[in-house]
């Protein structure tokens, strides 16, 4: 019987080792790729050590690798499928969260129980872009090792929601062209066809086969990048165009007011020049750049 040689076992196994990890870190799900609990972290380094010996561990029978793998796969699985349904199981196996600042005061004895020293709270909260803990309410230790924080309410962004502005939903930007290519269909949801694309390239002064990726915005915005870094593409000028047109009529309505005679004529003036204030007011936000 012709044998094998090793360095042709190795390839063979080493395939038939790459598919079988492949198919059963499918079957464990994506949680395996992000957020790994305790038991995921030892059940994922096990197995591959164990696909390493059976690729290349050439005196160890090859079913009995597999057969150890299945079992390091099948039981995280089953863990996995018996905590979703019991909590205390789920505490136990995946860990719990852990309060690090609560109302604005450093828990000490979690930090000494999750064995975190003051200088790694601090980097996690930089993290968070909170570089004061006076601006932190709360802080959360995930099972998962990130920490969530909750700035005070004056240390919070203003939102529009906090100034009771109305801001309409945002569109993920569509890509139209990638690698000097159009996509069709990316470009036809967004409501737009070539034709609308090539005038909008040429307002650029570039063409297609020069652009790396191009995207349009919500608000039918072209972007553009290209693939010479050197030249420098114009920014989209249609919105604030349209801010200067609207303020430039805003104030011609004031210079009229002024100029008449006529008090009616005034009165109009003044009063539409007044709306067009409240309306530029309430675009400002969509066509600032």
């Amino acid at each position: 019987m012709l044998e094998i040689p090793d360095w042709l076992d190795i390839i063979t196994r080493s395939f038939i080792m790459l598919v079988l990890l492949f198919l059963l870190t499918k079957w464990l799900g994506k949680k395996q790729l992000s957020q790994l609990s305790f038991f995921e972290y030892v059940a994922g380094i096990t197995i591959g050590s164990i696909a390493a010996e059976i690729s290349t561990g050439l005196e160890r029978n090859f079913l009995h690798g597999i057969f150890s793998l299945l079992v390091w796969t099948t039981v995280p699985f089953l863990v996995a499928v018996i905590a979703m349904k019991n909590k205390s199981i789920r505490d136990f196996v995946e860990g719990s969260a852990t309060v690090f600042i609560k109302e604005g005061k450093i828990l000490e004895d979690n930090l000494k129980k999750e064995k975190y020293t003051t200088d790694e709270l601090m980097e996690l909260l930089r993290k968070k872009n909170a570089f004061n803990v006076s601006d932190v309410e709360f802080a959360v230790l995930e099972a998962d090792g990130n920490l969530n924080v909750l700035l005070k309410k004056e240390a919070q962004p203003i939102t529009p929601k906090d100034i009771q502005l109305y801001v309409p939903p945002e569109k993920e930007p569509q890509t139209v062209i990638m690698d000097g290519e159009i996509l069709d269909e990316p470009l036809s949801n967004s409501g737009y066809n070539r034709g609308w694309l090539h005038t909008e390239l040429d307002k650029l002064d570039v063409t297609v086969e020069n652009v790396f990726l191009a995207q349009i915005d919500s608000y039918g915005q072209l972007t553009v990048d290209l693939f010479d870094d050197k030249i420098q593409v114009p920014a989209p000028q249609e919105k604030p165009l349209l801010l200067a047109s609207l303020k430039k009529c805003q104030a011609d309505l004031e210079l009229f007011a002024l100029e008449t005679e006529s008090k009616s004529a005034q009165f109009m003036y003044t009063k539409n020049a007044e709306k067009l204030e409240k309306m530029i007011q309430k675009i400002n936000p969509y066509l600032v750049n």
